[in-house]
């Protein structure tokens, strides 16, 4: 039966009405949950946990269409991962170090944004990214290699750099041709997930371990899975296929999969008319899921089908039993939601506005 969403609190975007910023996000660090959106010219952070603090802006060295960026768990140093170079920012917009890397574009390299502004090949490279570790000890990045006075062919890293003062202190190739990428971080410092996106060739999946000597990089069989989260103790990782056919449960020790939920277990959009639910299976009607989801507890899923729903109506919402991968419930919000549920890990999850200028955070 469907299972009803309370509404905790509605957020307002910093940058909601100023046209020049990216939907915002959540995060939960420490217990502590926090507010971040990308903009043209500033990275904002708002930490939400009361006593109520000004929000603290980090100045974009680029605009957000020419990377990503991470923000350090104590929230003093935001990282943007560019198309040439990795740039350390401290709250007072003080660069703290700099780590340059080829160019996404492939060109010969530029000194300053100004140089490659108006370059389309530059408006539509592919990157990578940048995430703390869970004590910000580390930080890891996926950047286009080689770096600085290293010789060959140019090639996908995963680097792990000491945040004070940018030295890397290991480095290995991903044997990948990303597109983009994204850090989904284990609450072992010494442990870390990346997602790569190589387009419609694939999504291989990469997990980190360092031991403060040796970066070791498992790819858990090869296996063509997107990264969605990592639960609470760190002991499962969700992943949804690149199909987006089976979402599954592994093991983070070894990323066996624990269980599986297939798509076709789905039921149909409800405003599908009956004369058309024996075509529901034909490859323009079938549900699948969403490139996002995660742990609301450790034995708790959240998850969406809102991309194969739009074409019949509102997306739709899932709680699955993540122990045997089985459906719970169907979602049920008190109004009209946009986008997929995004879950932070202890309880909650939250959704985006439809205008991308608000935050509705949820539980059951």
């Amino acid at each position: 039966m469907p299972q009803p969403a309370r509404p905790v609190s509605t957020i307002v975007a910093p940058l909601s009405f100023s046209g020049d910023g990216d939907a915002p996000r959540l995060e939960r660090r420490g217990g502590r949950r926090r507010l971040v959106q990308r903009g043209d010219t500033a990275l904002v952070v708002q930490d939400l946990a009361p006593p109520a603090t000004a929000a603290v802006r980090f100045p974009a060295p680029w605009p957000r269409r020419y990377g990503s960026c991470a923000v350090s768990p104590a929230g003093d140093l935001a990282v943007f991962a560019g198309l040439h170079a990795l740039r350390a920012v401290e709250r007072s917009g003080k660069v703290r170090w700099e780590v340059r890397h080829p160019c996404w574009a492939g060109c010969a390299g530029h000194d300053s944004f100004t140089e490659y502004a108006d370059g389309r090949d530059h408006q539509y490279a592919g990157g990578g990214s940048a995430g703390f570790s869970a004590d910000g000890s580390l930080l890891w990045a996926h950047v286009r290699g080689p770096l600085a006075d290293d010789r060959g062919r140019g090639a996908d890293e995963w680097l792990v750099i000491d945040p004070e003062d940018g030295t890397v202190r290991a480095r290995t190739a991903t044997h990948t041709a990303a597109v983009g990428s994204d850090h989904v971080p284990h609450p072992d410092p010494r442990q870390m997930g990346l997602t790569i996106g190589e387009g419609q060739d694939g999504a291989p999946l990469r997990w980190g371990r360092w031991d403060g000597r040796t970066l070791a990089v498992d790819t858990f069989g090869e296996a063509d899975r997107v990264l969605l989260a990592v639960s609470p103790t760190g002991k499962r990782l969700l992943t949804v296929t690149h199909d987006q056919d089976v979402l599954a449960v592994h093991r983070a020790t070894d990323g066996a999969v624990e269980a599986a939920l297939g798509a076709e277990t789905l039921p149909p959009h409800p405003a599908l008319a009956s004369g058309q639910r024996d075509s529901f299976d034909d490859e323009g009607a079938r549900a699948f899921f969403d490139y996002e989801g995660g742990f609301l507890d450790e034995d708790t899923v959240v998850v969406g089908t809102v991309e194969s729903d739009e074409e019949f109506g509102a997306g739709r919402h899932w709680i699955v039993d993540a122990t045997r991968m089985r459906l719970t419930d169907r979602l049920v919000h008190p109004f009209e939601v946009s986008g997929p549920p995004r879950a932070l890990g202890d309880g909650t999850w939250y959704t985006v506005s439809s205008g991308d200028n608000a935050l509705h955070l949820w539980s059951l």
